[in-house]
């Protein structure tokens, strides 16, 4: 009788598998795999080598605290013959005397997470038991019954990949590309990501059902938008959105999400102070990455925020143009949240692909301040019963904003205002460091067939009101210049398409604003009592924005609200026209010094110019960039910054990676903060 085998070694070929499985910037020194394709390991014997049909060798797979081989945690499964296509299973590669590879598969809709590997090994009616190694399963999006599948490679590198990216701010007509470092193949990030799932409340409550769900897209997303905010739970982030960030970091200065996830884990899971929604929907685009599911950031500009659900939202003026705080209905500037793609085998056929998600704590969920994942073919196509939370994406996108003005005597007046929500709808393009507009993917035209069919079937009703139909309108106009330091005009352009003169007082006020639309102090007005408009004649009205009056008030969001009122004598109208404007911060320039090269020094020159009449003081620069810098790197000026004068540090690289990448670089002082700037970077692999 041949004596037992004996495992002396066993090689999980990280570095040769994560090649494989598109892992291998995460580095060498785990096993990470994805689903649905095979991997190799190899086996080393003492004393004997394997003998097929003398030895048999079986393989276990668990994962989570408590495996059950009916729940989808743990899978006992022989060497065999051939590779099953939905099962776990495993045949022997080759052999090279004692040394046996084996090859193993996991099916496309194993659960993700960490594994633990075990082999039994028996001669006769011995047999002996060894523990393998771990090992970390993730979604695949290259394989085709995944799933999370993605046709095209392009998508797969720009939405699995690709480690940085562009967030769209700004406001509606002046859009602000802004960087971030995703990171999601950087050291601590995996595992960072896994403890978030093993610390949601779903998961505390029954981990059995938890881990049985982890094969789920839907259900993975469903849980990291929960878990990216704290508002119920153990979550990464506290939001914050009254320009009070003293005891934490202010959401503007945020140029990554590594440092983020990494604080959230260094500190046993206590929330990191403070995001907002581009924060919150970056954080969750970092963790769905770096599961494997395909996932971007999307930006709305003139975003609704429907509390009651009436497709209406309601914002209430006095007579001098100031917003007044009687609804909780809310018109942010912009606001992010993410898509994912994956398909959707529990709703009607047609909802597969991208689905909006959103980590942001707005409204409650199924108990829980968490939304979607809610088809974006379905927010379009107003199907507002299905799951999950499509009519409050479907309100960001397409609710009706009504303006009232509160008069003196208590009586409210509706104004003549064309507002429109959901629009300029935005993301990074694939491949490019240009925007691409994805409204059509979420609304039909404005004032088409197809917009009225799809309120029809929402039973709902959208005015089609056009100021262009009224007898006087106004539109707010702006110049060039709009930089921060600078004193710059905006204009009241009033037009009359009537017959006859009107006479028409103008109130025109101009007030910083955060970017979800809460107003600060005035910084620019006029009020004209007696404004004379000619039949069928435009008139001008300029206002100055001086510098001494915005810049103490302006937030980090460096928006400014013009409110222009007109009020008609003779009809008793209201007109009323809206901007919000975004002052621009100055650039921040970004030289690299030296060949960018895989594993060779490398010296990056930041430069910033105050353009402003006082001096900044507590200048800092902070830099990040997966693939080029561990981590994130921070320099400070020692003496202020006089005006006109620069503000100039230089910073150590060390590329690990090649191939493109991003710098990301945030400047802050006392009175400019979240000053933005990135360069690509191009490494060559190092000379074999």
């Amino acid at each position: 009788m041949a004596e037992d085998l004996v495992l002396e070694l066993c090689n999980l070929e990280c570095e040769c598998n994560n090649q494989n499985h598109m892992t291998a910037d995460m580095g060498s020194q785990k096993l990470v795999v994805r689903r649905g394709q095979s991997f190799t390991i190899t086996l080393l014997f003492a004393g004997r080598g394997y003998k097929e049909g003398v030895d048999r060798l079986t393989l276990n797979v668990e994962t989570g605290p408590c495996p059950i081989e009916s729940s989808g945690t743990k899978s006992h499964f022989p060497v065999s013959a051939a590779l099953q296509q939905s099962a776990w299973s495993a045949v022997v590669d080759h052999q090279d005397g004692a040394a046996l590879s084996l090859l193993i598969y996991s099916p496309p809709d194993a659960r993700i997470g960490r594994y633990a590997l075990t082999l039994e090994a028996s001669t006769g009616y011995q047999g002996s038991s060894f523990r393998l190694g771990e090992f970390i399963l993730l979604f695949n999006p290259w394989c085709p019954d995944d799933s999370v599948f993605l046709e095209y490679e392009d998508q797969r590198c720009e939405f699995v990949l690709t480690q940085q990216g562009l967030i769209y701010q700004g406001s509606l007509k002046f859009i602000v590309p802004t960087a971030w470092n995703f990171g999601q193949f950087e050291d601590e990030i995996l595992d960072a990501c896994l403890q978030l799932l093993d610390t949601n409340p779903k998961f505390l409550r029954d981990q059995n059902r938890d881990c049985s769900r982890r094969n789920n897209p839907v259900y993975i997303g469903r849980v990291v938008s929960a878990m990216v905010n704290c508002n119920d739970d153990q979550g990464v982030l506290a939001g914050r959105w009254d320009n009070k960030y003293e005891d934490g970091v202010s959401p503007m200065s945020w140029i990554g999400s590594v440092d983020i996830l990494r604080r959230w884990r260094k500190y046993g899971c206590q929330p990191v102070r403070y995001g907002q929604c581009w924060v919150f929907a970056a954080v969750a685009c970092t963790v769905l990455r770096c599961l494997g599911i395909p996932t971007r950031v999307v930006t709305n500009y003139n975003s609704a925020h429907d509390t009651n659900s009436n497709l209406v939202v309601d914002r209430y003026l006095d007579e001098m143009g100031t917003l007044q705080k009687t609804s909780k209905d809310m018109i942010w500037n912009y606001h992010c949240w993410v898509e994912s793609w994956m398909t959707r085998p529990d709703l009607p056929p047609g909802c597969d692909g991208w689905q909006a998600l959103d980590p942001t704590p707005q409204e409650k969920s199924e108990g829980a301040y968490c939304c979607g994942p809610a088809p974006v073919k379905a927010i379009k196509e107003g199907e507002l019963r299905l799951k999950y939370d499509i009519p409050f994406v479907f309100a960001e996108v397409n609710a009706d904003v009504v303006y009232w003005v509160l008069q003196k005597d208590g009586s409210r007046k509706k104004t003549i205002h064309s507002s429109t929500v959901g629009k300029n709808m935005s993301t990074k393009s694939v491949g490019k460091d240009t925007r691409e507009d994805i409204t059509h993917n979420y609304k039909y035209p404005e004032g088409s067939d197809q917009e009225r069919e799809v309120f029809a079937k929402a039973e709902l009703q959208k005015s089609s009101l056009t100021e262009e139909e009224k007898g006087v309108s106004i539109k707010i106009k702006v110049s060039e210049g709009m930089n921060n330091g600078c004193d710059f005009d905006v204009y009241a352009v009033i037009s009359n398409n009537t017959e006859t003169e009107r006479l028409c007082r103008l109130m025109f006020c101009a007030r910083t604003a955060s970017y979800n639309g809460v107003m600060g102090p005035e910084c620019g007005m006029k009020d004209l009592l007696n404004v004379i408009l000619l039949p069928h004649a435009e008139k001008t009205v300029p206002l100055r924005i001086l510098y001494e009056k915005y810049g103490s008030c302006l937030t980090q969001d460096n928006m400014i609200k013009l409110v222009a009122l007109l009020f008609e004598y003779q009809t008793g109208d209201i007109v009323l026209g809206v901007r919000d404007i975004y002052i621009k911060n100055p650039d921040i320039k970004i030289r690299v010094l030296g060949e960018p090269m895989q594993k060779r020094k490398l010296v990056a020159e930041l430069t910033l110019t105050n353009p402003l009449s006082t001096p900044l003081s507590g200048c800092v620069f902070t830099l990040e960039g997966a693939g080029l810098t561990e981590g994130q790197k921070t320099q400070e000026l020692a003496s202020p910054v006089e005006p006109g004068q620069e503000a100039k540090v230089r910073m150590d690289l060390a590329p690990k990676l090649s191939g493109l990448h991003k710098l990301v670089v945030n400047f802050e002082s006392d009175k400019l903060k979240g000053v933005k700037g990135y360069r690509n970077v191009i490494v060559a692999p190092l000379p074999k």
